[in-house]
């Protein structure tokens, strides 16, 4: 996913904030299930964070435009793992691995066979 890097992402040097990145990451992560007509809530379950892992390498600047990539790493009973990074061009500027729990009412769910079908055709 393609995203411009605007004022209000960066401080005040023009340098994206790396919360931001999380962010940027999340609503990939949301678009995947948007673009392809899908809700990334179904019947009340969603996914939610659990952990984790990143890594900022290099830094994004105001008027930047980055793309967000996704590789889903494993589906298990009621998880995934997922890795993402941004990018500027060719150079990879912030990586993290996720680990996603599927949860309805607040408590983990079995991931359903529909959905692990939709997350499998992603084709990341």
């Amino acid at each position: 996913m393609l995203m411009r890097v605007y004022y209000d992402d960066t401080d005040a040097g023009g340098i994206v904030y790396h919360a931001n990145y999380l962010k940027y990451c999340e609503r990939a992560r949301s678009e995947l299930f948007f673009e392809r007509g899908k809700m990334p809530t179904v019947g009340g379950a969603h996914f939610v964070v659990r952990h984790i892992d990143a890594e900022f390498l290099k830094s994004a600047k105001l008027g930047d435009m980055i793309e967000v990539r996704h590789k889903v790493l494993h589906i298990g009973g009621a998880s995934m793992k997922l890795y993402q990074s941004v990018w500027l061009y060719d150079i990879k500027l912030f990586e993290m691995t996720s680990v996603l729990v599927y949860a309805k009412d607040g408590r983990p769910q079995r991931i359903d066979e529909e959905m692990k079908d939709f997350l499998t055709s992603l084709h990341l």
